[in-house]
């Protein structure tokens, strides 16, 4: 594979040219710094982007044409990094020498169609499209609940450190959503256009002077690129004592979650020490999580680890029968002092090193895997493939156990379920 950036005054362009794949992807994103009132303004915007054009003026009509590109497929999406929020609109096709040389030129000109050309009148983004998307978007914020693994992830958060980044709901908020107007959403498009900062990816076997031409002539954005912050959140509200705070839900199991802040981490802890830190803890069916509260103790149908090296924050996830929340608790404390204890072996870092170099392998399986890759870099100062290898394979005993002594609990939040709902949890095998 062979990369290159290209900065222009209003976009940088970044190329991955190879031929691993049949199709070319091709992604532009847009990038703002995060503030918890735009968030709902964004996922409506880039749902009713892609809802309608003034050239495509219903979603068939968007798939008719999108089967006319040899089923191109297209979508949007946005989310939170850190201290940013990242819209992003894709297009994946094929190779043009799989079907017509004009493709290639045709489907820049599609997802230019569908950010430059919205279906608008006077007023605002057109009502029918607006409608549906709103509309979707509520149904979609009623139901969180129904999620309880994504609903107590979400709410474990607020309580961490209620309205800071770390709290924001990256799927917006139902009352914002419902005070929206077609006109204001519009105002915040031409906005977006105007101020954020654009990154866009291309990946497949292409020519990088074609592929120059067609983003300056498809993607003129009127914006100057401008200077960009750190990614990462670092919190400034270290708890002394840990919180605990509880909900009920009609459940058929309660969730346990625990919520750790890293503090005063190196920029190698984040990125690469938390990696082998969290497989042994409960990144792996080898974790100690795993063995010693799951499957020694049958304490919980289900149990992990997760890290956030963006907000410097470690959550362990448990389903549990809500009469074992005391026992629960108390086994899981045990193996975070456990580790900081050095009670885990030699085998369990390399065990770790070699499912990350693994995960990197695959990364090349997927053109969409390998624009987050290069997205990374250049958002989050990310190493490419060869160093992130030498440096995961220099993470040692010493530094597993440094890091281990910055974790702190913080906040402790237990979703609740019936007691009525509840079983026994699986016995051990």
């Amino acid at each position: 594979m062979k990369y290159k950036k290209i900065t222009k005054k209003n976009f940088n362009l970044h190329i991955i040219q190879t031929d691993k794949y049949k199709t070319v992807f091709l992604k532009v994103n847009f990038k703002r710094k995060l503030k918890k009132e735009d968030i709902s303004f964004r996922n409506m915007l880039i749902n009713v982007l892609f809802e309608s054009t003034c050239k495509y003026p219903s979603k068939r009509y968007m798939e008719i044409e999108s089967e006319e590109l040899y089923e191109l497929q297209y979508r949007g999406s946005n989310y939170i990094s850190g201290n940013y929020s990242i819209m992003g609109a894709d297009a994946l096709f094929l190779d043009p020498k799989y079907t017509e040389p004009s493709m290639l030129e045709e489907s820049f000109q599609f997802l230019s169609e569908i950010i430059f050309h919205p279906n608008i009148d006077k007023t605002g983004f057109k009502k029918t499209g607006f409608d549906i998307t709103r509309h979707t978007i509520d149904d979609y914020l009623v139901s969180v609940k129904e999620n309880p693994d994504f609903y107590a992830q979400m709410r474990l958060l607020e309580e961490m450190e209620p309205n800071t980044v770390l709290s924001y709901r990256s799927c917006g908020y139902l009352e914002d959503i419902e005070k929206i107007t077609r006109k204001e959403l519009y105002q915040y498009y031409l906005d977006v256009l105007e101020n954020d900062i654009i990154d866009i990816f291309v990946i497949g076997n292409v020519e990088e002077k074609e592929i120059e031409s067609l983003a300056e002539k498809y993607f003129p954005f009127k914006n100057r690129q401008k200077e960009t912050e750190s990614h990462f959140y670092h919190s400034k509200n270290i708890r002394e004592n840990v919180k605990f705070s509880s909900e009920k839900l009609d459940l058929k199991q309660s969730k346990l979650l625990m919520g750790c802040q890293i503090i005063g981490a190196t920029d190698f802890e984040l990125r690469y020490v938390l990696n082998v830190y969290n497989y042994i803890l409960g990144g792996s069916p080898s974790s100690k999580l795993f063995q010693n509260v799951r499957e020694k103790n049958s304490l919980c149908y289900s149990i992990s680890s997760s890290s956030q090296p963006l907000v410097s924050v470690l959550t362990i996830r448990a389903g549990i029968n809500s009469w074992e929340y005391d026992r629960a608790c108390a086994l899981i404390l045990e193996q975070l002092e456990d580790i900081k204890n050095g009670k885990f072996s030699n085998q369990d870092i390399e065990d770790a090193i070699t499912t990350y170099k693994s995960t990197l392998k695959s990364y090349e399986d997927s053109s969409e895997s390998m624009i987050s890759l290069y997205a990374g870099i250049e958002y989050l100062g990310a190493d490419e493939i060869p160093n992130r290898i030498q440096k995961i394979e220099s993470v040692d005993r010493e530094s597993v156990l440094a890091l281990a002594n910055k974790i702190k609990l913080d906040t402790i939040f237990f979703l609740e379920g019936g007691e009525e709902h509840e079983e026994e949890p699986p016995k051990a095998f």
